[in-house]
C-alpha cells in the first residue's frame, strides 16, 4: 500500500511503519468499514441512510447507551423520523448495525463520524453560551486509545469553530507509531422530521478538511462515499474552519428569519394586519424567498438556539460585542414570543388560570418528530404550571416519560411532585380536551388539524377557549362552533367575553 507524505513523496508500508515523528501520513484506500460514535438523532439516520446508498460499505452505530442501542435492534427506534423504520429494516444485520462494543468498531474503521451530544454548558466559563464538548473529546481519547490503523476522524456533531483541531490536538498528542489521522468536518443540515429525505436529497453536501496532500485525500475519500447517491455539484469542499462556521451561520440566518417574523407577528396584532399575508408578500420576493417565514409561538429544537448561543460566544471571545449583541437579540426575540403567547393565554383566561384545567396539544418542538429539546411548548407549560393550572398533554410520538422528565428538570417550584400532581399524559386528543377549559396548540401537528371540533366543543367548558400556537386552524369555523379564538400575528374581527387578542 502506498502512503502520502507531507513532502508528497510515496513510501511503502515497511518505511511507514517505522515513522514516529507525529508527521501526519495518510494512506490511498477506498472506505469500506464506517463507524459512527453517538446513535442519536444525527448518527442513527445519517449511517443508516450511508447503509443503505452503500452496500458494499459496512456500517456500525456504537454508542455506550445499552438502552439506546437495543431498541436501534428492536422493534421500536428509540427515535421518530418518516421512512427511519423503513431504511433500518432494510439494511440492519445485512450492512448496518448497532452495538456497544466501541473498541471493535473502532478498531475496524476506516472512516470515523463523531456523532455525540454537543449540548451548551450549564457551568464555568462560557455558561448558557459555550458548547459543551466534552462529548466530543472523550470520543477522540477512546479513538486515540483503540486505534491501530489510519483513520478518517469525521466532526458529524454541530462544534465550535476549530473544534477539529482540538480533536487533532488529542491524536496526535496520544499518538503510535504507525497510526495516521485525518481530521475532517462534514455538519449536518437535516430538519427533524425530514431528516431522511434531507439526507437521499441534500442541497449540498459540506465538507472541510486541511489544504495539504494528506487533507485533500481524506475529503475526496469522504466524496466518494456521498457520490453513491449525491452529485458531486452538490457536493461543497472548504477548509475545516469555514465548514464548521457554516454550520453555525445556516442556522443563525434560519433562526433569524424566525424572529424576524414572529417580531412583525406582535405588530400586527396590534395593527390589523395579518402576518400570513405579510409573510406571502415578503416571500414572494425572489431576493428573499418563503421559508421559514412561519410566525408560531417560537422555534425549538437541538440547534438553533444552541447554534445561536455558540456563534455569540465565539463573537464574544473575538472581542466582537456588537456581533454577539445582533445574534443574542435572535434568541431574545424567540424568548419574548414564547413569554407573550403565554401571558396571552393566561390574560385571557380572566388573568388567572389557578386550579384551571387547560389542554395543551403538541409537546415535541415541530411536526414529525419526538423530539422535546427546547420545545416551546415546555416554556408554555411550566408558565402555566407555575400559575396553578391543571395540564391535560398529548403528543403523538412523544412519550410519557419525556413529559415529565421536560417539566419536572428543572422547574420554578422545585418540586417535581407538584408537578406530576397537576399534569395528566392522555393517548388521545379528544380525551385530553374534555372538561377543560382551554386549549394551547404548540405543535403543527396535521391531524390536529382535523379533529371534530364540534365533539371537542361539546365536552369543554364553557366559554370554550383555543390557542393557536401554530396558525394552523380553520379560526372562522371555530368561531362559528362556539370558541373563543387566539393566534399568532393577526387580530381576530370577533370580540370575546375576556376581550379579544388584540387588546
Amino acid at each position: 500500500m502506498n502512503f502520502i507524505t507531507e513532502n508528497n513523496e510515496q513510501l511503502s508500508g515497511q518505511q511507514r511503519s517505522g515513522t514516529n515523528s507525529g508527521m501526519i501520513i495518510f494512506p490511498e484506500m477506498p472506505i469500506k468499514k464506517i463507524c459512527g460514535i453517538g446513535a442519536g438523532y444525527v448518527g442513527g439516520p445519517t449511517c443508516s441512510v450511508i447503509a443503505l446508498m452503500c452496500p458494499e460499505i459496512q456500517v456500525t452505530v456504537v454508542d455506550k447507551s445499552k438502552d439506546r442501542i437495543a431498541q436501534w435492534n428492536s422493534e421500536k427506534l428509540p427515535i421518530y423520523e418518516p421512512r427511519l423504520d423503513e431504511v433500518v429494516r432494510t439494511c440492519r444485520n445485512r450492512n448496518l448495525f448497532f452495538s456497544t462494543d466501541l473498541d471493535t468498531a473502532i478498531m475496524e474503521a476506516d472512516l470515523i463520524f463523531i456523532s455525540v451530544n454537543t449540548p451548551t454548558k450549564t457551568f464555568g466559563t462560557g455558561k448558557g453560551r459555550a458548547a459543551d464538548l466534552k462529548y466530543v473529546e472523550s470520543a477522540a481519547r477512546k479513538i486515540a486509545e483503540i486505534a491501530t490503523g489510519d483513520k478518517i476522524v469525521v466532526e458529524k456533531s454541530t462544534v465550535p469553530v476549530r473544534a477539529a483541531e482540538s480533536i487533532l490536538n488529542i491524536l496526535r498528542a496520544n499518538h503510535r507509531p504507525g497510526v495516521s489521522y485525518q481530521i475532517l468536518s462534514n455538519p449536518e443540515f437535516l430538519a427533524e422530521g425530514t431528516a431522511i429525505e434531507d439526507l437521499l436529497n441534500a442541497d449540498r453536501v459540506l465538507i472541510g478538511g486541511e489544504d495539504t496532500p494528506e487533507g485533500h485525500a481524506a475529503v475526496e475519500e469522504l466524496c466518494k462515499v456521498y457520490e453513491h447517491w449525491i452529485p458531486r455539484k452538490n457536493i461543497l469542499t472548504t477548509n475545516t474552519w469555514s465548514s464548521e462556521l457554516s454550520k453555525l451561520a445556516a442556522n443563525a440566518f434560519l433562526a433569524q428569519r424566525i424572529s424576524s417574523i414572529n417580531s412583525l407577528s406582535a405588530v400586527c396584532e396590534t395593527t390589523g394586519a395579518d402576518v400570513s399575508e405579510v409573510a406571502r408578500a415578503v416571500g414572494l420576493d425572489s431576493r428573499i424567498g418563503s421559508k421559514f417565514l412561519e410566525a408560531s409561538v417560537g422555534f425549538g429544537g437541538s440547534c438553533f438556539q444552541k447554534d445561536i448561543l455558540n456563534l455569540v460566544y465565539i463573537c464574544e471571545c473575538l472581542n466582537l460585542p456588537e456581533v454577539a449583541a445582533y445574534w443574542q437579540q435572535v434568541i431574545d426575540m424567540n424568548e419574548y414570543q414564547k413569554s407573550r403567547f403565554s401571558a396571552k393565554v393566561i390574560e385571557s383566561l380572566f388573568n388567572t388560570v389557578s386550579d384551571k384545567q387547560i389542554t395543551i396539544l403538541g409537546f415535541a418542538f415541530k411536526k414529525n418528530t419526538g423530539d422535546t429539546r427546547e420545545s416551546p411548548a415546555i416554556h408554555v407549560a411550566k408558565t402555566l404550571l407555575d400559575e396553578g393550572a391543571m395540564l391535560h398533554l398529548f403528543d403523538p410520538k412523544v412519550e410519557e416519560e419525556q413529559i415529565i422528565e421536560d417539566l419536572t428538570h428543572p422547574t420554578v417550584t422545585d418540586c417535581p411532585e407538584y408537578v406530576k400532581s397537576r399534569v395528566t399524559i392522555y393517548q388521545d386528543a379528544y380525551t385530553a380536551t374534555r372538561d377543560t377549559h382551554a386549549i394551547v396548540l404548540c405543535t403543527e401537528w396535521d391531524e390536529f388539524k382535523t379533529l371534530d371540533y364540534n365533539r371537542i366543543y361539546s365536552e369543554m367548558m364553557k366559554p370554550a377557549y383555543i390557542f393557536d400556537g401554530r396558525k394552523i386552524l380553520d379560526h372562522d369555523a371555530l368561531q362559528k362552533i362556539g370558541f373563543i379564538v387566539q393566534t399568532i400575528g393577526k387580530k381576530l374581527t370577533k370580540t370575546t367575553l375576556a376581550g379579544s387578542w388584540d387588546s
